[in-house]
């Protein structure tokens, strides 16, 4: 175990609330509408714009592991960040590398496996309660990643590839996540379970929202645009998470 290990650190992840999923649903909106404007209303192109979030990506993620407790806007700045990065990982794989959308769905679900079977093997958990080491946390925004761009790649694949629409796709989504909350508890489903799936399918559900309200009418969307929705989602984040944060100053801070 490392000195950064051994270190003694409060859990770096929030609550899981009402506000923790409206949050993450809109910072995964962000991440399909806001690679989109980076690429195509500013001009950087898909590489482009893949450089330089992934380079302030590392920087946040840098800033983040850092701190030895949860800081509510580090993280959802983190978050943000790494949901357009997640977009970017499918489509870098779909337009440079030519993949198909089964491809690149397969590859992320095999790859979010592979980091669950490693995290379980060595920390016996993958509770989000207990993200108290940097090992852990390292486990943990690695399958952040591979959640959003296993969802990138799902959401594409159902609404466009097989051509169900935004709309569809969208109530598909968000009635898979309700069967889920439901079967937490009505039927008792892991909670650890429960919240992994649920994770997954918000990416996919937060980009067919953004890409019903982005895309122009003949694509079955609604046609508002990229910098219009990106601008107000991240508002709407900003504004939670400035109450939240005034809200966990207020609160006794507790070891996990």
């Amino acid at each position: 175990m490392t000195a950064a290990d051994r270190r003694e650190m409060l859990n770096k992840v929030p609550q899981v609330t009402i506000f923790f999923w409206i949050i993450k649903i809109l910072a995964t909106t962000i991440g399909e509408t806001g690679a989109d404007f980076l690429n195509v209303q500013l001009g950087f192109g898909l590489n482009g714009t893949s450089l330089v979030m992934t380079v302030l990506l590392a920087v946040l993620l840098a800033i983040q592991m850092r701190k030895d407790r949860y800081v509510s806007w580090v993280y959802w700045v983190v978050v943000v960040f790494l949901s357009v990065v997640g977009t970017l990982l499918t489509d870098n794989l779909s337009d440079n590398l030519g993949l198909s959308l089964y491809v690149s769905t397969a590859a992320f679900t095999l790859a979010l496996m592979l980091t669950f079977i490693v995290w379980y093997s060595n920390e016996r958990t993958l509770s989000i309660h207990e993200i108290t080491s940097t090992k852990r946390e390292a486990f943990y925004w690695a399958a952040i990643l591979f959640t959003f761009a296993l969802g990138t790649a799902a959401g594409d694949l159902i609404s466009e590839q097989l051509s169900l629409g935004y709309l569809l796709s969208g109530l598909i989504f968000g009635g898979s996540i309700a069967l889920i909350t439901f079967a937490y508890y009505a039927l008792k489903l892991n909670a650890v379970v429960a919240f992994w799936l649920a994770y997954i399918l918000t990416r996919p559900l937060g980009a067919s929202i953004g890409d019903l309200l982005t895309q122009s009418s003949k694509d079955g969307g609604l046609g508002i645009g990229t910098f219009t929705v990106s601008g107000v989602f991240l508002a709407i984040i900003v504004s939670l998470v400035i109450y939240l944060s005034g809200r966990d100053q207020n609160e006794p801070e507790e070891r996990t």
